[in-house]
């Protein structure tokens, strides 16, 4: 049950984008087309939950046991980035067309908070290596999910008459406080029913 709890919270109630802000910059940037939407995801996600194993292991095998903790924001950055590169390579060889349309947004991913503060909030909590990655995998289908829906609306807003005021960001950043409001509302009701239904057992 906790696990799920964690899922149901990372996934929604506590959703990286809409709760944290943490993100931001590659979720207004690279939210104006659905593909990129779903490319700047997949590729945050890959990202996301091979630092965190790497991570977790890092920091539990060597950093812990040499004291060397003070050692863990560059030693995360670090592997953050190895593997962005990694990423970059093989949309750069095998997606062309995303690769240029995400441009600088994809080896932004490595400064990408959403990112490092995943991995931070697994090390402050001392969740195990499996609560880690239901945590983390979490956090990444919430990131898809509030981009990819964000990336439909503003699509549909541009083919829209809006007063001028309110164009580009303005409106944005109004649709992402509405979708904070409804995801932290449904979360609440996902945490009850299901503790509901755990009580019945």
């Amino acid at each position: 049950m906790n696990l799920i709890s964690i899922f149901i919270t990372a996934l929604i109630s506590e959703n990286i984008i809409l709760t944290k802000f943490l993100g931001i910059c590659s979720f207004l940037g690279t939210s104006n087309k659905e593909k990129n939407a779903i490319g700047m995801g997949l590729s945050t996600t890959f990202v996301i939950i091979i630092s965190t194993i790497i991570t977790y292991l890092i920091n539990k095998y060597i950093l812990i046991p040499t004291n060397s903790e003070y050692l863990q924001t560059i030693t995360f950055i670090l592997v953050i980035a190895c593997f962005v590169q990694i990423t970059e390579i093989i949309i750069k060889r095998y997606f062309k067309d995303l690769y240029k349309s995400l441009g600088i947004y994809l080896p932004l991913i490595t400064t990408n908070c959403a990112v490092f503060g995943i991995i931070l909030t697994n090390i402050s909590m001392k969740y195990d290596l499996i609560t880690s990655l239901v945590y983390s995998l979490a956090s990444s289908l919430g990131y898809i999910i509030v981009i990819y829906t964000f990336s439909l609306m503003r699509e549909k807003i541009e083919n829209n008459d809006i007063i001028k005021p309110l164009k580009g960001i303005p409106i944005a950043l109004i649709i992402a406080g509405i979708m904070a409001i409804i995801f932290g509302r449904l979360s609440w009701f996902l945490i009850y029913f299901l503790h509901y239904l755990w009580l019945l057992q």
